[in-house]
C-alpha cells in the first residue's frame, strides 16, 4: 500500500502542466527518432543530455523516460514499412511486419504493434511500481563485495551478449574501462593515462563518449554507406478505420500477454534487455503456433509482430529495475540515463527511493501517462511518420552532427571537447565498420569508476585479502548465476541462428517459386 500511495503522489506531480508537456515532448521526439533508421533512443538521449542541464531533475527525467518509451515503439514503424529496424530490438518485428505490409496488411501490423506496446508497457510499469521498492529495500543490505559481484555480472553479460562476437564485445568493454580510468586517481591524487594533456586531467566526460559513439559514429557510418535514390516505403493501403479485423485481434491478444510475461523478467536481469526478449518471444510464438498459423511464420504472421513488440516494451520497463534500485545499466540508453542522474548529483541505488522519492515516483507515474500518450499519438499519426521516413539522409545526419558538436561544446564550453568528440566519433565509426558493439563501451565507462571504488573499499576492509570477494553468499550466488547465464546465452544464440537460417530458407524457397505460381498460391 505504501507504493500505491507514493504512486498517487507521483501522479500529482506528473500531471502538472509543465511535466505533461515534457512527457508529450518526450514521447513525440522518441517516436520520431525511433522511426528513423539507425537513430534509436540512446542517440537521442545522448544528444539531448547537454541541452537539458537548465531543466530541473524531475522535468529532465520525465523527458528522458518519454524518449525511451517512444523510441522503443517508433522502431516498429520503420521495421514494418521500410524493413529497416530503427533500433536493434525491432529486428524481429521486421521479419513478419514487413511481409504483412507487402501483402496490404501494414495497417494491422502497425496497430498490433501500437496496442501491444501499450498493453505491455502499462503492465510492465505496474510490475515496476511494486517490485522496484522491494528491490531497493533488499539492496540496502548489500556490501561492497556484493556490488563488485553485481558489476562483474553486468560487465561480462553486457559485453558478451551485445554483439555477434563475444570477443569483440569484451574488447569494446575493455576500451570503455580504459576510458573510464583516464584522469586523476581519487585515492593517490596521481594523473593516469592523460598522456601529458591537461584537458584530460579531469577525465573524459561520459556525455562526450555517448554523443561521439552514438551520434557522430553512427552519422559517419551511415554517410559512408549512403545510396543514391529515394527511400522505398511500403504505402499504407487502408484507412485507420479498419485497424484490425476481429480475427487479427483474436490472434494478437494472447501474444501481447505472453510477450509481456517474457519481456519484463528478461529486462530486469543484467543479461537481459529488449533484444534477447524479442528473440525469445518470437521463438515462443512460433513454437506455440499450430496448423495453418504455423505456416504463416515467414510469410506475415501477426503473432510474430504482436509478441516481440510486447516483449520489447515490457523489457524497456524491466531495464529500469536494476537501474533505479542498484544503479546498474544493462542497455546503452540506461547507461546514458545513469550518467544524467550523476550529472544532477543523484546516485541511483539502494537509497534512491528514500532520498529522492518524489522524483522517482513522478518518473514512474510519467511512464503510465507516456503509454497513454503513445497510443493516442501513434495510431492516428502513422501517415506523418511515413513522411518522416522520406527525409533525405544527408540532411538528417548533417543536422545530427551539428547538434552533437553544439552539445559537446555546451558541456564545459571549451573547444577541446569538440576535438575529443570527433576522435571518439571516428573510433565509433571504425567499431561499427568492423562489427564491434558500442553499447558495452558506454556501460563499462559508466560502471568502471564505480567498480573501482567498490573493489578498493572491499579490499581495504579485508586488508588486501582477495578471497573476501568470494566469501559473501550473495557474491557466490551471483558468480554461479553468471555461469548459468552464459550457458543459456549460448543456447539462445543457437536458437537465434536457427531462426535466421529457417527464414533464409523460406526466402530462398519463395524466390525459387515462379511469379505466376506465387500469384496463384496467394
Amino acid at each position: 500500500m505504501d507504493s500505491f500511495f507514493a504512486l498517487m503522489e507521483g501522479f500529482g506531480t506528473a500531471l502538472q502542466p509543465q511535466y505533461l508537456l515534457m512527457a508529450l515532448l518526450g514521447v513525440f521526439v522518441g517516436t520520431a527518432v525511433g522511426v528513423l533508421p539507425g537513430i534509436g533512443p540512446a542517440m537521442t538521449v545522448a544528444l539531448l543530455l547537454p541541452l537539458t542541464y537548465s531543466l530541473e531533475p524531475t522535468g529532465a527525467f520525465i523527458l528522458f523516460a518519454g524518449i525511451y518509451y517512444g523510441g522503443m515503439y517508433g522502431g516498429s514503424t520503420t521495421s514494418i514499412l521500410l524493413n529497416t529496424p530503427g533500433e536493434s530490438a525491432s529486428i524481429i518485428t521486421a521479419l513478419e511486419g514487413n511481409r504483412m505490409a507487402k501483402t496490404g496488411r501494414g495497417t494491422a501490423a502497425l496497430a498490433t504493434a501500437a496496442i501491444g506496446s501499450f498493453v505491455a508497457g502499462t503492465a510492465a510499469t505496474a510490475a515496476l511500481t511494486f517490485i522496484a521498492p522491494l528491490a531497493a529495500k533488499w539492496a540496502v543490505q548489500l556490501g561492497p563485495v556484493d556490488y563488485v559481484a553485481l558489476m562483474i555480472l553486468a560487465f561480462l553479460t553486457v559485453g558478451a551478449l551485445l554483439g555477434s562476437s563475444i570477443s569483440r564485445g569484451l574488447a569494446s568493454l575493455s576500451m570503455g574501462l580504459f576510458i573510464g580510468l583516464v584522469g586523476v586517481d581519487l585515492i593517490s591524487g596521481q594523473q593516469r593515462f592523460t598522456f601529458g594533456l591537461p584537458v584530460l586531467g579531469d577525465g573524459i566526460d561520459v556525455v562526450l563518449v555517448a554523443v561521439g559513439l552514438f551520434a557522430v559514429g553512427e552519422a559517419l557510418y551511415v554517410g559512408s554507406r549512403l545510396r543514391r535514390g529515394p527511400v522505398e516505403v511500403v504505402p499504407i493501403t487502408k484507412g485507420w478505420r479498419n485497424w484490425m479485423t476481429r480475427d487479427e485481434l483474436r490472434h494478437s491478444w494472447k501474444p501481447w500477454l505472453r510477450g509481456t510475461a517474457i519481456g519484463f523478467p528478461i529486462g530486469t536481469i543484467p543479461a537481459g534487455g529488449a533484444d534477447v526478449a524479442t528473440f525469445v518471444s518470437y521463438a515462443a510464438e512460433k513454437k506455440l503456433a499450430k496448423g495453418e498459423r504455423k505456416d504463416q511464420f515467414g510469410h506475415g504472421a501477426i503473432e510474430g509482430v504482436a509478441g516481440p513488440e510486447s516483449a520489447n516494451n515490457a523489457a524497456a520497463a524491466g531495464v529500469l529495475v536494476p537501474l533505479l534500485t542498484l544503479g546498474l545499466p544493462t542497455t546503452a540508453t540506461a547507461a546514458i540515463m545513469l550518467a544524467a542522474f550523476q550529472r544532477y548529483n543523484i546516485q541511483p541505488g539502494s537509497q534512491l527511493f528514500e532520498g529522492n522519492a518524489p522524483l522517482v515516483w513522478a518518473l514512474i507515474a510519467s511512464l503510465y501517462i507516456g503509454n497513454v500518450m503513445l497510443l493516442v499519438l501513434n495510431l492516428p499519426l502513422v501517415g506523418m511518420w511515413v513522411r518522416v521516413l522520406q527525409i533525405p539522409r544527408h540532411y538528417l545526419y548533417a543536422g545530427i552532427l551539428t547538434f552533437a558538436a553544439m552539445g559537446a561544446f555546451a558541456v564545459n564550453f571549451i573547444p577541446a571537447d569538440v576535438m575529443i568528440l570527433l576522435v571518439i566519433g571516428v573510433i565509433g565509426f571504425f567499431m561499427r565498420r568492423f562489427g564491434y558493439p558500442v553499447a558495452p563501451m558506454v556501460v563499462a565507462m559508466i560502471l568502471g569508476p564505480m567498480f573501482e571504488a567498490q573493489l578498493r573499499r572491499a579490499l581495504s576492509i579485508s586488508q588486501g585479502d582477495p578471497m573476501t570477494l568470494v566469501q559473501s553468499p550473495f557474491a557466490v550466488f551471483v558468480y554461479l548465476s553468471l555461469a548459468v547465464i552464459f550457458v543459456v546465452s549460448l543456447w539462445l544464440k543457437g536458437r537465434e541462428r536457427q531462426t535466421g537460417d529457417e527464414l533464409e530458407h523460406l526466402e530462398d524457397d519463395e524466390r525459387s517459386v515462379p511469379t505466376d505460381a506465387r500469384s496463384e498460391r496467394s
